[in-house]
């Protein structure tokens, strides 16, 4: 609802009584004393008497205290109750993937044959030693529709994703958390999360000595010999931290992005050959069951080569011809930034000319209300339409000098940009900090081609400027070897293409 008032679909908000609008004093407040007058808002509460159009009404911040604390006490009771019910061994939360609340009682569990089959296979293909990436990838080949979709199938409302691109993709995240649930053992297990407030639904996880288990309550899904040898298994295969021999994190990751997903490019060694560095797309669908196509394979020691010569052509170009370059960066930006600040600046002061304006009128509406020339209606009506367009203005006079110094930051920008080239005209390698100040993120396209004609386009794009073609011949290569038989070549033309071959 605040979204279409926003944009401007609604005038005015109808609520039975001021509890139905909110029970948190401060918020209902806000709404109503500060938003919805800036915003034109006429707001009714029918029971209440409260007509917005009316004026102000003292009684209303009284009764949103009091809705408050009925709000309090409720909640208090609802805890108490339920703090009851667990303690008895009656479940609190809604059954797991696997089981349903049974239409005789619906505070007991039963099995619903369906998902406690893929519940029962996925714990046989653990004991097997499938890992949980494995078992999401093998339920995912055999089309079995996971968590979410088979409750919304049902008609069952539960939290995630209403919408899914692939409802048969399951997350190993979820095959572990089936693996630890004792649920599936025929437990109740109480008071696993709890929340701060009444006024704070977000759930925080309990300590388990906090938690209260009852055995044997409904029918096991998994028998309880089978569940702790799983138990035992996931204790020994936790994630571990990455291997030394690896290597430390190549300062390309996070800057690589595929070209045709958008999503990143994730770093890996090869298993084989300690020294071979790659980077692939984290979406490609047969290595992560992802969306995208292509694997976009690209060498770490290649990506390296092609940023270290572009970044020598530019010292090339701000070493030898200053102006040159300080015209291109120039030539990227100025030209819009010009046409911005035109119209920031116009706008600012008709902004400030209306505000003088408003205040004028202002004054000789009350003068003219003093004298007997204006009605006290009249006088209340105008007088609230200057003062909500006068609040309007100063928001709005406020953002655009916010605007103004932001583009002036992004003439600053440039300069910020060129010293950083200056400073890796002292260096012999590229590190990390360099490039977080150069560069925003570099596009990665698939290969294309086969054999010796195979090339690949790498985009690169900076900060503040991105991507920046500088002129050359097309006759000029850059070129290194990158190993033994593998050669990159960069080659600059009218589009942003890099070439590995």
């Amino acid at each position: 609802m605040m979204g279409d008032v926003e944009a401007g679909y609604i005038s005015t908000i109808i609520v039975k009584d001021m509890s139905r609008f909110g029970r948190n004093y401060v918020e209902v407040g806000l709404y109503t004393e500060s938003y919805f007058p800036e915003n034109n808002i006429r707001f009714i509460a029918i029971t209440d008497l409260v007509d917005s159009a009316d004026g102000e009404n003292e009684i209303i911040p009284f009764k949103n205290v009091m809705n408050e604390m009925y709000a309090r006490d409720i909640s208090k009771k609802v805890r108490s109750a339920k703090r009851i019910r667990g303690n008895m061994g009656e479940p609190l939360s809604q059954p797991p993937y696997g089981y349903m609340k049974s239409p005789e009682n619906p505070k007991r569990w039963i099995i619903e044959p369906g998902a406690a089959a893929v519940v029962k296979e996925i714990f046989r293909l653990y004991l097997e030693g499938y890992g949980q990436d494995k078992i999401a990838r093998t339920l995912q080949d055999r089309e079995i529709k996971n968590c979410t979709a088979y409750w919304k199938d049902r008609g069952i409302g539960r939290g995630g994703k209403k919408v899914q691109p692939n409802p048969y993709k399951w997350k190993s995240s979820t095959i572990g958390q089936i693996l630890s649930r004792q649920e599936y053992c025929g437990d109740v297990i109480n008071f696993k999360t709890y929340s701060k407030s009444f006024k704070n639904k977000t759930r925080h996880l309990n300590p388990e000595e906090n938690w209260k288990i009852f055995k044997d309550v409904h029918e096991p899904i998994i028998d309880r010999e089978t569940f702790e040898r799983v138990q035992q298994i996931v204790k020994k295969c936790k994630r571990r931290d990455p291997k030394p021999e690896n290597g430390d994190k190549n300062i390309f990751c996070d800057f690589l992005r595929c070209a045709d997903c958008g999503k990143k490019l994730w770093f890996h060694v090869n298993t084989r050959n300690k020294d071979i560095h790659y980077f692939s797309c984290s979406n490609y669908y047969k290595d992560y069951r992802g969306s995208c196509k292509s694997r976009h394979y690209v060498r770490a020691d290649a990506i390296e080569q092609i940023v270290m010569l572009e970044l020598k052509k530019m010292v090339s170009y701000l070493k030898y011809d200053e102006e040159a370059f300080a015209e291109i960066l120039s030539q990227k930006t100025n030209k819009d930034m010009l046409t911005e600040q035109k119209y920031l600046q116009s706008e600012l002061q008709r902004c400030l000319s209306r505000q003088e304006k408003v205040a004028s009128l202002y004054e000789k509406l009350y003068e003219d209300n003093a004298s007997g020339k204006v009605t006290d209606e009249w006088f209340m009506h105008m007088s609230r339409k200057y003062e909500v367009e006068r609040a309007e203005l100063k928001v709005r006079i406020s953002k655009l000098r916010d605007d103004i110094v932001l583009l002036k930051n992004k003439e600053q920008d440039k300069e910020t940009f060129a010293s950083a080239i200056r400073k890796f005209m002292r260096m012999e390698t590229i590190t990390a900090p360099l490039l977080h100040e150069l560069i925003d993120h570099i596009d990665v396209y698939e290969t294309e081609g086969t054999g010796k004609n195979k090339t690949q386009r790498i985009v690169i794009y900076y900060r503040f400027v991105g991507y920046i073609e500088l002129p050359i011949q097309e006759e000029e290569l850059f070129s290194n070897d990158t190993r033994q038989g593998v050669a990159v070549t960069y080659i600059p033309k009218a589009l942003p293409e890099s070439v590995t071959a």
